[in-house]
């Protein structure tokens, strides 16, 4: 019988790109592991850092905050006469401002990340990033504050934002890579910034999470260019799977290739390609910083 070892608790300030990340493959894949995770997804579709800031400084109670945690039937009420059964559940509370998830107990990993469309455009990063940046660390010091890179689009993408890349998927990747860096610069000089005027706060740089990365890497093998549903969305078989797969690593320190759980319709190819594509991602990721 499976042992769940300890509790990780992760608040996504998201979009649907979170929504894609971890509210499917990534509480099933901690549990096979033995690690329990409790994912916090603050979602608002197509938010941008702009936008997120915006809500914050208007405290707008405008996102929806899906919770997803393994647990019994039971834990949560649903069928008190029947067995309990361990699985993932998924609650959902609508109209809940950015600062009210903030103060919703203590989390270990809280992400940032840009809306899609602007992931690769520098411009669109300041002040917000810093802005947000400041918010989290003042209502969770503790956490462990990390950047979740998006993916660059697929080839045939008809998102009107493409054109902003020449509706190049290299040029988008290559962007996105670029602002990933510039990311860690501003939030590392923010960390060295605070530590030299309180030497007692936790010196924790900000954690890089290369879903985009493990998605390219993904689209060059067998898989081809098929990750995504409608060219910018994962698909929900493998496609979300592999970003789940950088988180699991992220947050587990395990090599996921090592992981037996797999979503049902996958085929033992997917499973692989998938799982090699995230951890390849995650060892290169220091080159982030």
């Amino acid at each position: 019988m499976l042992t769940v070892l300890l509790l990780i608790r992760v608040l996504c300030i998201g979009n649907s790109f979170s929504w894609d990340a971890v509210e499917q493959e990534l509480v099933p894949l901690c549990y096979t592991a033995g690690v329990k995770v409790e994912v916090h997804d603050l979602y608002y579709g197509g938010c941008s850092l702009e936008q997120h800031a915006r809500f914050l400084m208007k405290d707008t109670a405008a996102y929806s905050h899906r919770v997803c945690t393994s647990c019994t039937v039971d834990s949560i009420g649903k069928s008190s006469n029947s067995k309990p059964s361990v699985r993932q559940c998924r609650v959902v509370k609508d109209t809940v401002t950015l600062r009210q998830a903030l103060r919703d107990g203590k989390y270990d990993y809280i992400s940032l990340q840009q809306a899609s469309h602007d992931s690769g455009i520098r411009s669109s990063f300041e002040p917000w990033l810093s802005m947000l940046i400041d918010t989290v660390r003042a209502y969770q010091p503790q956490a462990q504050l990390c950047w979740m890179q998006t993916w660059a689009y697929s080839q045939d993408a008809k998102h009107p934002a493409f054109e902003r890349y020449h509706s190049s998927q290299q040029e988008m990747w290559d962007s996105i890579q670029s602002c990933t860096r510039y990311v860690q610069q501003i939030a590392n000089n923010k960390q060295l910034s605070n530590q030299s005027l309180n030497p007692k706060s936790p010196n924790r740089q900000l954690i890089v999470i290369p879903c985009g990365e493990a998605i390219q890497r993904a689209r060059s093998t067998r898989l081809g260019d098929t990750l995504c549903r409608d060219g910018y969305h994962l698909n929900y078989v493998y496609g979300r799977f592999t970003a789940a797969s950088v988180w699991y690593e992220i947050l587990t320190g395990k090599d996921v290739r090592r992981n037996c759980y797999k979503n049902r319709k996958m085929t033992h190819q997917q499973a692989r390609l998938t799982r090699q594509s995230a951890h390849k991602a995650v060892e290169n990721a220091q080159n982030y910083h």
